[in-house]
């Protein structure tokens, strides 16, 4: 069993970390670079110099207007916040969603480590399942990346909220966050329930959503009567996917809950991604890094 493991880490390292080298590390540092800015310098005011960065102290006593100078900070604190509820274990094309997540997720820790970020794991439910605090160094990432094959929580249900808390409370240094999840936590309205977490993360840290989901989430085939489980509360209940009416209201609810779900995101000026477990995860990282 344990060799078995070690095989899986081995296969998702040697994959993810070309992809990383190859493709993602420039698309990376040119979307992530200088987020987090800090002071350089104290040098006398120049014509076009911003207002705003003005040292006030300083030009008081000298006499004379001054500025403060800031520079990229080019080292940075990359967190990966994984969705580790029941919901992941649902995929019908080419990957389940929690592999998905996971070889996303090695990635990024890759292009985080080839631009010398540390890195750190948050693996939420509706509760913090496991932290990994921000580190560098291969061992470190193969720590994660196993985590990321081999972890299994304790709960099955989802609380984005509460994750966010917590990312709030553990992390005071500015830092950059990606949230990898299916963001499948609503009212029974549609609407997001972890809006006022979100809020407070987003103003303390650079947060980006990689939504990953499965086609079959957004549209219910028709396949007659079926007998479904909920993997997140474990209720079964049959439904009768040859009626109209069901499959119209249950679009209707989706199209719902996703346009809330994009119209939060862009309240808060939080950049995301879409992925299908059909789609072409490089093709649609790229474009997010690009995009950014």
């Amino acid at each position: 069993m344990e060799n078995e493991l070690l095989k899986k880490v081995r296969k998702i390292e040697i994959k993810t970390k070309a992809l990383s080298h190859q493709i993602f590390a420039g698309e990376y540092h040119s979307a992530f670079k200088g987020r987090g800015m800090v002071f350089s310098e104290v040098r006398e005011y120049q014509y076009g110099d911003d207002v705003r960065n003005m040292d006030w102290n300083v030009t008081a006593r000298l006499n004379n207007p001054y500025v403060k100078v800031f520079e990229e900070e080019r080292e940075l604190t990359v967190v990966l916040m994984i969705d580790v509820s029941g919901s992941r274990f649902f995929g019908t094309t080419g990957y389940l969603k929690k592999d998905l997540i996971a070889e996303i997720a090695a990635v990024l820790s890759f292009s985080a480590s080839i631009n010398n970020d540390k890195v750190g794991a948050l693996f939420f439910s509706d509760k913090v399942e496991l932290f990994i605090p921000p580190k560098k160094g291969r061992s470190h990432l193969l720590h994660i990346i196993r985590e990321l094959i081999d972890f299994k929580p304790e709960s099955t249900g989802t609380d984005i909220g509460e994750a966010l808390r917590f990312l709030t409370n553990a992390i005071k240094k500015r830092c950059t966050t990606f949230i990898l999840s299916d963001m499948l936590d609503t009212t029974p309205d549609g609407m997001p329930r972890y809006e006022e977490a979100l809020k407070i993360a987003a103003n303390r840290h650079d947060l980006s959503v990689i939504n990953v989901y499965d086609p079959r989430e957004k549209q219910i085939p028709d396949v007659g009567l079926v007998r479904v489980r909920d993997a997140e509360t474990g209720r079964m209940t049959w439904v009768d996917t040859s009626s109209s009416a069901m499959r119209k209201a249950y679009s209707e609810w989706n199209r719902k809950a996703e346009a809330a779900k994009t119209q939060l995101l862009m309240k808060y000026r939080i950049d995301s991604a879409d992925i299908s477990t059909g789609d072409d995860y490089v093709k649609e990282l790229i474009s997010f890094f690009k995009n950014r």
